[in-house]
Order: structure tokens, then C-alpha cells, then sequence
């Protein structure tokens, strides 16, 4: 078992950065694979970046490429979201999810651990 614990989420005017955090616990972190999705109201849940445990390769949506960096550190078992260039329709509720597998995936059911959640509101 995994278990997942974001935070960093907030309110920011648009243009501005966040920096969300989730914590891993209970299995080797450097061998999950670890993703950030969202979820705006009313909508599905959607990819935003992934951190492949085998390589550290990257892999982005297209919306926040260039925005949104995904890294870890691996002595804190922490994986990072940094957030840059906000914008109003950033805001959702942002999700950590860890695969038990070292190769990259986009898709949210490769992802078997997921957090409670952190809420980014972007204002206008």
C-alpha cells in the first residue's frame, strides 16, 4: 500500500505560481512512478504531468507545457508540482497518483494510489 498526502494548493490571481506537494509513504518511493490530474467541477479527471520512475522522463498536457514542472525527491519521498503562469482555468482539484510500475503512463487507471485532493483557485 501507498499512501499519498498533497498540499500547497491555494487561491492565486492569474499569472501567479503554486507549488503542491504530495508526500508518499509505504512503499520504496523511487520505484512509483508518480502523476499529478485534476478535476474541475462537472468535469473528468484529467492528466497533467507524470514522472517516469525508471528514467525520470517527463511528459505534460498539452495546457500546461511550458507552465507546469513535475519533480521529486527521492530522500524525502516527495514529488512536486511547481505552477507557473496561472491561469482561471487552471482551477480544480489537484491529485497525486503513484503507479507500482517505472514506466510512465497518462492514463489515470494505470494509477492505483491517489490523495485526497488539494483545491487551486486561479482568480481573474
Amino acid at each position: 500500500q501507498v499512501q499519498l498526502v498533497e498540499s500547497g494548493g491555494g487561491l492565486v490571481q492569474a499569472g501567479g505560481s503554486l507549488r503542491l506537494s504530495c508526500a508518499a509513504s509505504g512503499r520504496t518511493f523511487s520505484t512509483l512512478t508518480m502523476g499529478w490530474f485534476r478535476q474541475a467541477p462537472g468535469k473528468e479527471r484529467d492528466f497533467v504531468a507524470r514522472l517516469a520512475a525508471i528514467d525520470d522522463s517527463t511528459s505534460y498536457a498539452d495546457s500546461v507545457r511550458g507552465r507546469f514542472t513535475i519533480s521529486r525527491d527521492n530522500a524525502k519521498n516527495t514529488v512536486f508540482l511547481q505552477m507557473n503562469s496561472l491561469k482561471p482555468e487552471d482551477t480544480a482539484v489537484y491529485y497525486c497518483a503513484a503507479r507500482s510500475s517505472v514506466f510512465g503512463s497518462v492514463d489515470a487507471k494505470a494509477y492505483a494510489y491517489w490523495g485526497q485532493g488539494t483545491q487551486v483557485t486561479v482568480s481573474s
